[in-house]
């Protein structure tokens, strides 16, 4: 699949440019780190995201976590079906599993998250630090 559109944050989201709004998602790393998901909560339309506040939680039978905005925006669709049938995310988290839309507040926010490339850069550190280091947060930005 070609990822070259989207944009990832350090928290393992995506996001995605479609017309005025962007599309935002967990990883495919993010899901397999999860396995199974079970259960996914997302905010109402009308809500307003702040870039690293939770937006969401997301349950599987290995943990329950808070799923971490990319940018921040006013939700102006939310994936009912995810909500639904939250296998979805296992199955097609870049298209199917969407989370939510949002009507971005600062677009230099998009432009600021890491590429495709950067991206799986961090993942493959990342995979090398887990070897060492098994505690940390799946979804902590780092810090």
């Amino acid at each position: 699949m070609d990822l070259t559109e989207y944009r990832f944050s350090e928290a393992h989201t995506w996001a995605k440019q479609e017309g005025d709004e962007v599309l935002i998602g967990l990883t495919d790393f993010a899901v397999n780190e999860l396995g199974d998901i079970i259960f996914v909560e997302l905010p109402d339309v009308g809500v307003a995201v702040t870039a690293d506040g939770a937006l969401g939680t997301v349950e599987s039978a290995k943990a329950v976590e808070d799923i971490v905005a990319p940018l921040s925006g006013d939700v102006v669709r939310v994936n009912e079906e995810v909500i639904d049938a939250p296998e979805l995310l296992n199955e097609d988290p870049y298209q199917a599993g969407w989370l939510i839309a949002v009507k971005v507040k600062d677009t230099q926010e998009f432009d600021e998250l890491l590429s495709n490339d950067q991206y799986t850069s961090l993942v493959e550190e990342s995979d090398e630090q887990d070897e060492e280091e098994e505690e940390e947060d799946l979804f902590s930005d780092g810090e």
